[in-house]
């Protein structure tokens, strides 16, 4: 029992912690939950038009499915990929539900003229508020795809094995993404160093 506890579980590999999480040690999943529960209740928060009882419920139901069925994670798989492949699919799941309604219908254009002077001294904060309202205004694909390339900072190849379409999708999804919310955002005139998720 001493040497359970001894157990070094901070160097060891996502991967190595999930098949230790298939044997049943629970200290691996704290260690897993530890890793990845704010960046995945950050990612459903975006998904889920800011509601933040609903990210911590999708946020429980996903840690629940990695503690109850580990199984379901093959070894030789990369867990980042896998896990917000799961998160992907909840979201994609809600959606459907709720018949792909908007959560945040925000239009950028209603701003008055007279603010235009005004906002070519904002704060960064209200850059990076605008830019989340924008997020929740494109569809699943897109807000996905920006997320996990912007804030995760995931490969091409990594977001293609999430979402499941070719490379070419992503990155044409990409470009069409960062090219709208530079369009609707262009008021802020903002650099590439400023766009911090």
């Amino acid at each position: 029992m001493a040497l359970f506890r001894k157990k070094n579980y901070t160097s060891r590999s996502d991967e190595e912690l999930m098949g230790l999480v298939g044997r049943g040690e629970l200290p691996a999943f704290d260690e897993l939950y530890g890793r990845y529960s704010k960046r995945l209740l950050y990612y459903f928060q975006k998904m889920l038009g800011q509601d933040g009882e609903r990210a911590q419920d999708f946020l429980h139901d996903l840690f629940l499915k990695v503690v109850e069925r580990p199984e379901l994670f093959a070894l030789d798989r990369k867990f980042s990929t896998w896990i917000f492949s799961i998160a992907y699919n909840m979201c994609k799941n809600e959606y459907r539900r709720l018949q792909n309604r908007r959560m945040v219908d925000l239009e950028i254009d209603e701003l008055p003229i007279e603010a235009e002077s005004a906002l070519e001294s904002i704060h960064r904060e209200d850059f990076l508020r605008m830019l989340t309202l924008e997020l929740d205004t494109l569809d699943e694909d897109q807000r996905t795809t920006f997320l996990l390339r912007y804030r995760e900072g995931l490969s091409l190849r990594e977001i293609s094995e999430i979402v499941g379409c070719p490379e070419g999708t992503v990155k044409s999804r990409l470009y069409y993404t960062v090219r709208k919310l530079g369009q609707r955002l262009q008021r802020f005139n903002p650099h590439s160093s400023a766009i911090e998720l």
